[in-house]
């Protein structure tokens, strides 16, 4: 396997998308080797010196007035490290664990933590080994960093905590000695430096970020097959509409509705003079304005997750003159906000698609047989389909409600304002996992509608799409056991067959330039 060598601060979403679901093997490039040993070199002074240095000859938080001497520096960070796994809650999958360490690493190799060149190596030489620590998803606030979650990861470094190790869920030192690596022994501010972060809540932003950007283009494949299939106008894509507006997201949707829609003989069969519809319902054709807004706040969340992957989050900062400065850069309020917004994106795409398969399933408003089945009433066709979406998209709304407005004081009050990225991260997997399921729904009603419309075809990139549906879920003729159905549908929205089946190609998000 070909190893990748990233550079802290210059990390792309490509790069992090690759990270995430190939998990390649990397390291940090060299070139950044030279800052990390000159930030190592500069706390070691502020270790001799008689000046008071949070967290590097000091307690932490309330207890930052205590002086710590020189010799008790190594049982400092390593009582840190204990003292702060209280995480709790089912441990975090490979794909987040791996992608959370991948961003401690690109913050560490920044040259502002004070960690040494050994720290970075054993991280590293962990994920070559895939010796992954056990990371509880519950006990971070997001405020002095997501302490608790890097704590179990820090742990493992020093042969304690927990790790899987092929498979088997192990104590950390036996997980290191499995791997052939050697536990080490954090020196002054390196325990410090792996607990600051926002690592463990932009990880998680981002895991629910890429999700639901694949729900995202594929709402717009099963968008342009409603309307096929209800045989809805075209004319509120014209470009000119959306011009007028001006908003980005909303253009883009509108262009790729017409090509996915271009070709289709079912929209050349009710055109000009031969349709008699004047405006479908607005699930139809507001659907430039609704998802084009979602993907405008998405695309907003992705500027603030790429910035905040290629940040120094941990607390103390080590400058390049030698300062050391305690700041509150390990503060996730910007994470928080961004996985709100994702939230509320993912709330409302699933909301829309509801309400398109809402309209495919009742004759009244699609001229389709009711529920979508020829035998209605000896049959129940999409019936329970649709409830089990609407029952999908209320618990994404109760799920939406912002995080990031919430606030509960820590540590005597020291920790007195606190962001909740985690929480607002985490929920984020339920969430593009009810919009796969919801979209997953709409696809298959719409194919089923796409059917009934034969022996009209609809578009080239439509049809590729439906028969790609047709290998794993045959025309629903009679009443059937529909659970896998909807299963399969979804499967194929989670790993992005149906946008790339159909040719949508996002284009990548707002880069990242940091020195």
């Amino acid at each position: 396997m070909t190893e990748l060598f990233l550079m802290p601060g210059k990390l792309s979403l490509a790069d992090l998308e690759k990270l995430y679901w190939e998990q390649p093997r990397f390291r940090l490039s060299p070139a950044c080797h030279s800052r990390v040993t000159m930030s190592a070199a500069h706390v070691q002074t502020a270790v001799n010196g008689e000046v008071a240095v949070y967290g590097v000859n000091t307690g932490f938080g309330k207890l930052a007035q205590t002086r710590i001497d020189s010799g008790q520096v190594e049982t400092l960070q390593r009582n840190l490290v204990l003292s702060h796994c209280c995480g709790v809650g089912e441990p975090l999958e490979s794909p987040e664990t791996r992608l959370m360490i991948a961003l401690k690493l690109a913050s560490l190799g920044r040259g502002a933590s004070g960690v040494s060149l050994r720290i970075i190596q054993l991280l590293e030489d962990m994920l070559a080994r895939d010796v992954l620590p056990v990371i509880p998803g519950q006990g971070s606030v997001g405020a002095s960093g997501d302490l608790a979650p890097l704590a179990h990861m820090a742990a493992v470094m020093i042969g304690e905590g927990e790790a899987y190790w092929e498979g088997e869920r192990v104590s950390g030192a036996r997980a290191l000695e499995s791997a052939g690596l050697q536990p080490i022994t954090l020196q002054a501010k390196e325990g410090l430096a792996l607990l600051n972060g926002t690592q463990f809540s932009t990880a998680l932003a981002l895991a629910g970020l890429f999700k639901v950007r694949r729900a995202a283009a594929a709402s717009l494949v099963t968008g342009a097959m409603s309307v096929d299939a209800a045989m809805g106008s075209i004319a509120p894509f014209r470009a000119e509409i959306h011009q007028l507006r001006g908003q980005p997201g909303q253009i883009e949707v509108a262009r790729h509705l017409r090509s996915l829609l271009d070709g289709s003989d079912i929209v050349e069969a009710h055109q000009g003079e031969n349709c008699l519809k004047v405006q479908d319902p607005y699930c139809l054709r507001c659907q430039p304005q609704v998802l084009g807004a979602c993907f405008d706040v998405l695309d907003q969340a992705t500027g603030v997750l790429l910035r905040e992957a290629n940040a120094v989050t941990d607390n103390p900062l080590v400058l390049q003159n030698g300062e050391i400065i305690s700041g509150g850069n390990f503060h996730a309020q910007p994470v928080a906000f961004a996985a709100d917004q994702i939230a509320m994106a993912a709330c409302e795409i699933g909301s829309i698609a509801e309400r398109r398969l809402a309209l495919l399933t009742d004759p009244g408003l699609s001229d389709l047989p009711a529920f979508l089945t020829s035998k209605p009433g000896l049959n129940s066709g999409f019936m329970i389909a649709h409830v089990t979406a609407a029952a999908l998209v209320s618990e994404n709304k109760q799920r939406a409600y912002p995080a990031s407005v919430d606030t509960i004081p820590t540590s005597a009050n020291q920790e007195d304002h606190v962001s909740m990225a985690a929480h607002g991260a985490r929920r984020l997997f339920a969430m593009s996992d009810n919009l796969n399921r919801i979209i997953g729904i709409e696809l298959l009603a719409a194919a089923q509608g796409i059917d009934f419309r034969m022996p009209l075809r609809t578009s080239p990139p439509l049809s590729q799409v439906h028969g790609l549906l047709r290998k794993t879920v045959s025309v629903l003729e009679n009443d059937r056991y529909m659970a896998s159905d909807i299963d399969a549908a979804a499967a194929l929205i989670a790993r992005d067959a149906v946008a790339l089946t159909a040719g949508i190609v996002r284009s990548e998000s707002p880069s990242v330039s940091q020195n």
